[in-house]
């Protein structure tokens, strides 16, 4: 038996479910993973409310780090005892039977708490910055959430490709964190005006891409803030889906991109795969990326967990601890 959490409606964090299900015996291709931490994503409230359906009942989590225990007929890279970083539907628990292919051999110099932390969202910065919009030296950029998981690994990355940031905050608490990671202005929003600071620091110019993934409270002030024939990279959406809108308002904003990616389309082969992967291992190796994890939950209190990442209390990356 192991402990999963499920939900069998769309709904707030109270639908979450913690519920004893029996370990099948890994068949052929599979293993059976035993998670030391699991990863808290976004993506996992959009999977919870329905943004992003999935067939009910579901097991929720898509980011796991722990142990093979066993390994089915067939599996030959991988063998009890291994630690891995997991990436498949259903995570969070303690437990459970997953195709190989979807587990990912961790080098000795990066531990099992950060790789579950924090594996998909640096992999998610690397497709970002490195492949949706590549970032040049000395250019200005918007990152919004900057002291989130995704934010604070975005602030590292960017700073190492020779980027200015102009980061947002959702308090003051987070300013010096963000400041801390590499972000060169951080403006606490709707507080400060975003647009004013961008068209003082780019000579009324703007910039050339906005990194996004608050979404709807956003989207005006990103706009705004581009320069002519810019780029919106719109990748997630804390505060709700954007309002449908006509796209004559990005012509009228200067001719700009607006792209909304999905990291599963950056890593879609397994050389894709392996490029992003070996990136971030090579960045969590050298120091360049640091995983800062700011709160642990235990796998039983998801809901409250839920509550606080919605909330935007939590800061940097979170973990579950079944």
């Amino acid at each position: 038996m192991t402990i999963v959490i499920r939900i069998h409606e769309h709904g707030g964090p109270d639908v979450l479910q913690v519920q004893d299900v029996a370990l099948a015996d890994p068949g052929p291709g599979d293993v059976l993973l035993r998670n030391e931490a699991v990863g808290l994503n976004f993506f996992d409230t959009y999977q919870r409310t329905g943004i992003y359906p999935i067939d009910l009942p579901a097991a929720l989590g898509t980011e796991s780090a722990g142990v093979v225990e066993e390994v089915g007929p067939g599996v030959e890279d991988l063998s009890p005892g291994d630690r891995v970083v997991n990436a498949s539907q259903g995570s969070y628990c303690e437990a459970m039977v997953v195709p190989a292919a979807n587990l990912t051999r961790l080098p000795d110099d990066v531990n099992t708490s950060d790789a579950a932390a924090a594996m998909s969202k640096a992999m998610t910065v690397q497709a970002l910055v490195e492949s949706v919009y590549p970032v040049a030296q000395d250019e200005v950029v918007v990152l919004h959430a900057a002291a989130g998981g995704v934010g604070l690994i975005a602030c590292q990355w960017l700073k190492s490709l020779g980027a200015r940031i102009i980061g947002t905050v959702s308090s003051d608490e987070k300013v010096d964190l963000a400041r801390a990671n590499g972000c060169d202005i951080a403006l606490v929003v709707p507080r400060d005006d975003l647009v004013a600071r961008v068209m003082d620091e780019t000579d009324g110019a703007g910039v050339p891409v906005v990194f996004d993934s608050v979404g709807n409270d956003s989207f005006e002030s990103s706009l705004k803030s581009l320069r002519c024939r810019g780029t919106l990279v719109s990748f997630g959406q804390a505060s709700g889906l954007v309002e449908p809108f006509r796209p004559n308002i990005l012509a009228a904003h200067g001719s700009l991109y607006l792209t909304r990616p999905l990291l599963d389309d950056f890593v879609a082969t397994p050389e894709d795969k392996a490029k992003c992967t070996g990136r971030v291992f090579a960045m969590m190796a050298s120091g360049t990326v640091k995983i800062h994890i700011g709160q642990t939950y235990p796998l039983a209190d998801i809901a409250q967990a839920h509550r606080d990442l919605e909330s935007r209390k939590t800061i940097g990356s979170t973990i579950l601890l079944p």
